[in-house]
C-alpha cells in the first residue's frame, strides 16, 4: 500500500501553563521573535468519540521558521501539560558549542548530557531542558558536513 508523504514541517507545538512566561523564557534563551497571540473565548471542537467541544483557545508562533507554537494549557482538554512530553528537542548549530553551553545554563536551562572526548566536553552537542520541560540541543556546526548524509533523501 502506497501513502502520500506529508509536505515538510512548519511547526513544532508545545503546550505550556503559562504562555507569556514561556515566550519571555524561550525569547531569553533562543533570541525568538513572536507573532501576536491569538485569544479566542469559545472555538468548535469535536473529539474523537464524536463529542462536540466548545473550549477557549490561546496560542502563538514564533515569526522565523521552523515555527514554534505554544499553545496555553487547557485543563480537562488535550491541551495539558504532563510529566512526560513527545516533544523530545529542538535542535540548533552553534558556532561556539562551549559558550553557547554555558550561556544556556547561565539562564536557567542546564545541561542534561553532552558530547564527549576523553576529559573534553562539551563536544559534538550538548542537551539542555529548561523548567517548561523543553530540551534544547545544540550541535557543533563543525559537525554539518559529517552529518550532511542524514539530511539527505535516502541518506
Amino acid at each position: 500500500m502506497s501513502t502520500r508523504a506529508l509536505s515538510p514541517h512548519y511547526h513544532v507545538g508545545i503546550v505550556v501553563r503559562d504562555l507569556a512566561a514561556a515566550q519571555a523564557q524561550l525569547t531569553e534563551l533562543l533570541g525568538i521573535t513572536w507573532g501576536s497571540v491569538m485569544h479566542l473565548d469559545g472555538t468548535d471542537y469535536r473529539d474523537s468519540s464524536g463529542r462536540d467541544l466548545v473550549l477557549p483557545t490561546t496560542i502563538c508562533y514564533s515569526v522565523d521558521e521552523p515555527r514554534l507554537e505554544l499553545i496555553q494549557e487547557l485543563p480537562g482538554s488535550v491541551w495539558v501539560c504532563n510529566e512526560h512530553s513527545n516533544l523530545h528537542h529542538i535542535g540548533f548549530w552553534s558556532d561556539d558549542l562551549i559558550v553557547d553551553s554555558t550561556e544556556l545554563t547561565g539562564a536557567g536551562c542546564p545541561m542534561q548530557i553532552c558530547g564527549r572526548a576523553g576529559d573534553a566536553a562539551p563536544t559534538s552537542f550538548a542537551y539542555h531542558r529548561n523548567e517548561l520541560g523543553v530540551r534544547i540541543e545544540i550541535v557543533d556546526t563543525a559537525m554539518r558536513d559529517a552529518m550532511s548524509f542524514l539530511f539527505s533523501a535516502g541518506g
